[in-house]
């Protein structure tokens, strides 16, 4: 007879669920199955994959459900297979993601917060926008009460801390600050949670009417993630790389999870940020927001000015590709654009992202990469068959790209099978909402024209390389267009523009493009410079959020 399950281990087993179902489609497939044994470094051949999922699938339909996957942990906790499931599961890092767009709630489930979670919260936004004049309606906040979490409900905060983050992520011109409104407030939970995919942040099953009841399982692992966002790699001159284990977030027994934080604190020099109580609770995964503060308090770690933080010489390009990438949950986490491609692990992810399948089970060479020069040739294999799948699969034009030019970390040439992996994600959000119309350049420019057209716009582009775009002024007016009367026009320079006043344009354009809820990657300065590949993005999720409007 199975035993009933509890309210708290349910909730445990649908945060299971969650992390090995990455795309959220409500089920799990063998492939992710493999990947998660994979990513615990206890890969498992194809056929023991196939037998466990078999074991599981009770309905015979080739996945497990949440009631299948509910059913290892009520009714087979002896059997190997399944023990051997479980515990790969509890070795697993947590993702953390935030999708402004997901349909997927976290309503119906139950979640705790520790008072000690509260004091570590509250104390690091007391200390951190203590002297912020737009933060003072909820500043200071009591870490004896349920105040935290009404503190970012109206998203001004939220917005403050991704700007502690990565500074100018947001301009600050587009947070809705006084006399709130639902919709105002809503603007401002859309703004902070695409602002932070736009940073690299993956955010799953968390959209902005959560963070706006003050659901604080939510809030907490919001902030978790800006770990992985400073954590230093040992790219940056003088800076060693830090390794933060985080091993310890799994540790249930609480005395022996705050040593294992308290460990990793003093490692970072951060410990002086924790607080006695902190100690107590040890909660490693929600006690981590923090380390947020070693953007401004460790000496070591100061961001230089424009520049990215961990990768000083990376560029626009790169560092957008790279948080795109890390934005869908790719694993490992990309730091380092070139050197994290070596395997093509994270390739072969993107094409499962874009609808092209991968056959992991005979195809693909897993950690850890034993053999001649550290599994050089396993590596190798595992570039050849990404490079294949591009050309055979996905139709990319690869002329001249080999698998040896991804292991090399050829700069050029993998740019450009990420850059079409970046490009088929983006057309496919639009062909799935035209209800399977082919997107294409063509397409978007001319969507873009009718729509500033019918709303009665002057401006219009003749292509993504039309010099108007500079300005801004384009983007702008379609912003408007898809949400009347959303932009401020007063803040808009028109005329005799300086290139300070384009960058000022792009910064509120690129800004109020995420308020309204179009989850946008490029930078500010993709606008003024034209570049013509993000230039596209932008344009093509502005169309996917005026036909959602449709």
């Amino acid at each position: 007879m199975a035993t009933p399950i509890s309210a708290e281990e349910m909730e445990e087993i649908r945060e299971g669920f969650q992390k090995v179902d990455l795309d959220g489609n409500g089920y799990i497939t063998a492939s992710e199955l493999g990947n998660l044994f994979n990513e615990v470094r206890r890969p498992l051949p194809g056929y023991q994959i196939r037998e466990l999922l078999q074991k599981l699938d009770r309905d015979n339909d080739s996945h497990i459900s949440l009631e299948e996957f509910t059913a290892i942990f009520q009714d087979l906790k002896n059997d190997r297979m399944a023990q051997s499931f479980r515990k790969a599961l509890n070795k697993k890092e947590g993702i953390v993601a935030i999708g402004g767009t997901s349909e997927i709630s976290s309503e119906g489930t139950q979640h705790s917060i520790s008072e000690q979670e509260r004091f570590a919260f509250a104390n690091y936004i007391n200390s951190s926008l203590e002297k912020d004049p737009d933060c003072q309606h909820v500043l200071p906040i009591n870490p004896s009460t349920e105040a935290l979490f009404k503190a970012l409900a109206d998203g001004i905060v939220l917005c403050k801390l991704i700007n502690l983050s990565v500074p100018d992520t947001i301009d600050e011109r587009t947070i809705n600050k006084k006399k709130l409104t639902a919709f105002t407030t809503q603007e401002n939970l859309n703004l902070a949670l695409n602002s932070a995919s736009a940073i690299g942040c993956q955010v799953v099953n968390i959209g902005a009417q959560d963070l706006k009841e003050g659901k604080p399982h939510l809030d907490s692992k919001a902030y978790f993630h800006l770990l992985e966002q400073i954590a230093p790699d040992g790219t940056k001159e003088d800076v060693p790389r830090v390794d933060v284990d985080m091993t310890g977030l799994y540790e249930k027994d609480l005395s022996k999870r705050a040593e294992c934080m308290l460990k990793q604190a003093d490692r970072l020099g951060c410990r002086q940020f924790v607080t006695a109580t902190d100690v107590v609770c040890g909660n490693a995964k929600l006690n981590m927001a923090f380390v947020a503060t070693l953007f401004n308090k460790h000496p070591a770690l100061t961001k230089p000015e424009n520049q990215d933080w961990n990768l000083e010489s990376e560029t626009r390009e790169e560092r957008t590709f790279r948080n795109w990438m890390n934005s869908l949950g790719v694993s490992p986490h990309v730091h380092h654009i070139y050197g994290d491609l070596q395997d093509a692990l994270v390739i072969l992810q993107l094409y499962e992202k874009i609808k092209v399948p991968v056959d992991w089970d005979n195809k693909v060479n897993h950690p850890p990469f034993k053999g001649v020069g550290g599994g050089h040739l396993k590596k190798m294999e595992n570039c050849t068959y990404a490079v294949d799948l591009g050309k055979n699969s996905a139709g990319f034009s690869l002329v001249g790209i080999g698998g040896q030019d991804l292991y090399d970390g050829n700069a050029t040439l993998t740019l450009a099978l990420v850059w079409q992996l970046m490009r088929r994600y983006t057309l496919n959000v639009l062909e799935d909402l035209g209800h399977g119309e082919i997107a294409g350049d063509d397409l978007i420019i001319s969507w873009v024209n009718k729509t500033l057209s019918e709303a009665g716009k002057t401006s219009s582009i003749k292509s993504f390389k039309d010099k108007s775009i500079a300005t801004s002024i384009p983007v702008l007016d379609l912003i408007d267009s898809i949400q009347p009367h959303s932009v401020n026009f007063d803040l808009v320079k028109a005329e005799d523009l300086s290139d300070e006043d384009r960058l000022d344009n792009a910064k509120y354009a690129i800004s109020m493009a995420r308020k309204i809820g179009a989850k946008v990657y490029a930078l500010p300065e993709d606008l003024v410079e034209v570049n013509q590949k993000m230039v596209m993005t932008i344009f093509a999720c502005l169309m996917g959020r005026g036909m959602k409007k449709a």
